[in-house]
């Protein structure tokens, strides 16, 4: 199970950062991702990274805001969301999946396990 916290409310300019935990299972080996629904909306890619953390992949809007990260000794990944906006607003979603080489992928067929989610709000 992969279990997201970390969300919360921030007015615009703020910073969150989101965690992702896996219990039961190891990130080790993984491609990991996060994704977001806003209301009203379907959910999306926002940024992946691959097992070994070398690649990452990142939806266009957070490129230069939003930093991806793993620490496998301690099987938690990272969201750091900086320069938050009113659109950031949605719930976040972690997941997890194996990818061949090559930058981490977008499309959410490829991650196989995912969390429940975490709410972020931010007001401007």
């Amino acid at each position: 199970q992969l279990q997201a916290s970390g969300g919360g409310s921030v007015q615009a300019g703020g910073s969150l950062r989101l965690s992702c935990v896996a219990s039961g299972r190891t990130f080790s080996g993984y491609g990991v991702g996060w994704f977001r629904q806003a209301p009203g909306k379907e959910r999306v890619f926002v940024a992946a990274l691959n097992w070994s953390g070398r690649l990452t992949t990142y939806r266009d809007s957070v490129k230069g805001r939003f930093t991806i990260s793993r620490d496998n000794a301690k099987n938690t990944v990272y969201l750091q969301m900086n320069s938050l906006k009113p659109e950031d607003t949605a719930i976040y979603y972690c997941a997890a999946g194996i990818f061949g080489l090559g930058p981490p992928p977008s499309e959410e067929n490829v991650y196989g396990y995912w969390g429940q989610g975490t709410q972020v709000t931010v007001s401007s």
